[in-house]
C-alpha cells in the first residue's frame, strides 16, 4: 500500500506513452551531412560509370563535315565502338574543366574538352583495323577527332594518280560514273549555307535556283578484300574545271610502315587525310594505329539543321531513313 502511495505521488503511470527524446542540432547536421554526401557519391560514382562507358566500350560521334560524303552527311550522330581494337593512351575520356570553362563562359573555342595522355607506345588488346573500316583518329599533336576510311595496312604500297588510288600497284576497282541528291545539304538550302564547297564548284552540280540538294557524281570503289563503297569524285565529274582542283588526287607512292594504317575520306576531293600535311590540318602520311580511337558503327539519328530553340521545330529537324543505317562496308561476293 505505502509503495503504491508512493509511485501515484511521483506521478508515474504506466499507461502513459514514454516521451521521445529530440536529436541535438549536433545530430542533426551530422545527419543533413550524411545525406548530402550520399548524393555526392552517387553522382560521382555515375559520372565514373559513364566515363568508363564511353572511354572503353563506345561513345556517340557528331559529323561536322562533308569530308565522308555521301555515307555520313552532316548532322549525323553516330556510335563508334572503342574496343574493337583494343585500348590505347587515345582511348579514355578525361574531362577538362578548365577548356569547358574557356568556351562555355569566357567563349573562346577551344579544340576539345576532354585531356589527352601522353603518348604510350602499342595497344592494350590490340588488333589492326580491316581494310574498308570507318574509323576515328586523332591527328599527331592535335586533341580532336577525324573520321575516315582504312584504306592502306602495314606493308602496302599506297600511290594515288590522278585521283585514282593504287594499292601495291593495282588500281582499285572503280564502277561508272553516276550521280545522287542529296536533299538539304548541310542543313540548310544552299544558299549562304557553311558547307557548300563541294557543291559550290562549277560543272552543274548544284541542284536547281533553289538550291535545296546537292547533286553529287559518285564512283564505287571496291577494295581488294572485296569491300565496296561510295565515294565522291568532283575531279571526273568537271575534268579541268574545277578552280579549287585538290593535291591530294596525286599522291607519290609511300609502303606503310609496321603499326599505321593509311587514311582516307569518301569525299576526295574534300577531306584532309593521309595525303595532306599536318600543318595543313590533314593527317601527315599512315598513321600510327595508337591514334584510332574507335571503328565507326552505325548511325543513331541526324539532324538536317533545321530545329530552333523551339521544341515544335525538333521533330521536322531530323532526317528520316538515317537512324540504324549500319556503317560497315557492303563485301562483295
Amino acid at each position: 500500500m505505502s509503495d503504491e502511495l508512493a509511485l501515484n505521488d511521483g506521478k508515474f503511470d504506466p499507461a502513459a506513452p514514454a516521451e521521445t527524446a529530440k536529436p541535438a542540432p549536433a545530430d542533426k547536421w551530422r545527419a543533413r551531412a550524411h545525406a548530402v554526401w550520399k548524393e555526392i557519391a552517387g553522382i560521382f560514382w555515375l559520372i565514373l560509370a559513364v566515363l568508363g562507358f564511353h572511354s572503353f566500350i563506345a561513345k556517340p560521334f557528331y559529323i561536322p563535315s562533308e569530308s565522308m560524303l555521301p555515307g555520313l552527311e552532316v548532322g549525323d550522330q553516330l556510335v563508334v565502338a572503342k574496343y574493337a581494337y583494343g585500348w590505347s593512351f587515345i582511348s579514355p575520356t578525361l574531362p577538362n574543366p578548365v577548356a569547358m570553362w574557356h568556351d562555355l563562359v569566357q567563349h573562346k573555342p577551344q579544340e576539345s574538352w576532354g585531356v589527352q595522355l601522353p603518348f604510350i607506345h602499342g595497344r592494350l588488346f590490340g588488333r589492326l583495323p580491316e581494310r574498308g573500316d570507318v574509323v576515328i583518329v586523332t591527328p599527331p599533336g592535335r586533341n580532336t577527332d577525324y573520321i575516315k576510311r582504312v584504306i592502306g595496312l602495314p606493308g602496302d604500297r599506297i600511290e594515288v594518280r590522278n585521283g585514282v588510288v593504287f594499292i601495291n600497284n593495282v588500281p582499285v576497282k572503280r564502277g561508272p560514273l553516276h550521280y545522287v541528291d542529296l536533299p538539304d545539304y548541310g542543313g540548310v538550302a544552299l544558299t549562304g549555307q557553311e558547307y557548300g564547297t563541294t557543291c559550290d564548284i562549277p560543272g552543274g552540280l548544284q541542284g536547281p535556283e533553289t538550291r535545296h540538294f546537292c547533286r553529287l557524281p559518285l564512283v564505287r570503289e571496291t577494295l581488294p578484300n572485296g569491300r565496296s563503297f561510295e565515294t565522291v569524285d568532283l575531279s571526273s565529274a568537271t575534268p579541268g574545271s574545277d578552280p579549287n582542283y585538290y593535291e591530294g588526287d596525286n599522291y607519290r607512292p609511300i609502303t606503310v610502315p609496321a603499326d599505321h594504317v593509311f587514311l582516307m575520306g569518301d569525299n576526295r576531293e574534300r577531306s584532309a587525310d593521309s595525303r595532306i600535311a599536318l600543318d595543313q590540318g590533314g593527317l601527315g602520311g599512315p598513321v600510327p594505329w595508337e591514334y584510332i580511337g574507335g571503328r565507326a558503327e552505325f548511325i543513331t539519328f541526324s539532324k538536317n539543321g533545321k530545329a530552333t530553340w523551339n521544341p515544335l521545330t525538333w521533330w521536322g529537324g531530323l532526317r528520316g531513313g538515317r537512324a540504324g543505317t549500319s556503317l560497315h562496308p557492303a563485301r562483295d561476293k
